[in-house]
């Protein structure tokens, strides 16, 4: 028998916390996730018109998501807009009064939004935008509509903050942190037309 001294012993219970601690999180993703269908995206090369400005990345952005019920979304296009390892991160408020969020990878929020933006049709389109840029880096809050027909009655409305980086050669969206107005959560003059 192996006699373990006081640091492997530790580092050893530490490893076996950390190991339950891992498979606690994905089985709270599995259950999270649970009826979502995965979603093949195959890789594509991006189209220039949506990479070259900051205008064409944030009408891609919008329009690839868009489209009447029963219509594939257009998520080959959608990973083009992308750099590697883009967080998505919708946050909301709780039945407790409580802010939370969730983290996602792109195909994690494609998995989750895909059949209820097909099934149900879901259009987003920006109505206004607020633009910081310095260098390489913008910030963009761009106040965007939800609606289920394209000329249809509002569903709701809320704000888009993307992080995006110039390369020298395109724009990429960095990240996507996104709030929906609610009671006691308008939208504030400075984000409206």
């Amino acid at each position: 028998m192996v006699k373990l001294t006081g640091y492997v012993r530790v580092a050893l219970l530490l490893l076996i916390v950390a190991s339950f601690a891992v498979s606690m999180k994905l089985h709270g993703q599995t259950r999270r996730n649970a009826g979502t269908t995965h979603v093949l995206i195959p890789k594509i090369a991006p189209r220039t018109q949506d990479v070259a400005t900051m205008d064409g990345i944030i009408k891609a952005f919008y329009d690839v998501v868009s489209g009447p019920a029963g219509q594939p979304r257009q998520w080959s296009r959608d990973s083009t807009l992308y750099i590697p390892g883009v967080l998505f991160i919708s946050t909301d408020v709780g039945k407790d009064g409580k802010p939370y969020h969730d983290i996602m990878s792109h195909q994690q929020f494609v998995d989750k939004y895909n059949a209820s933006v097909v099934a149900q049709g879901f259009y987003e389109q920006e109505i206004h935008r607020v633009t910081s840029r310095y260098g390489t880096i913008a910030h963009v809050m761009s106040t965007y509509v939800m609606r289920r027909t394209l000329n249809g009655p509002l569903i709701g409305r809320g704000v888009n903050s993307l992080e995006l980086f110039y390369d020298g050669k395109r724009w990429w969206i960095v990240c996507d942190l996104w709030d929906e107005e609610r009671p006691g959560n308008p939208l504030p003059k400075e984000l409206l037309p």
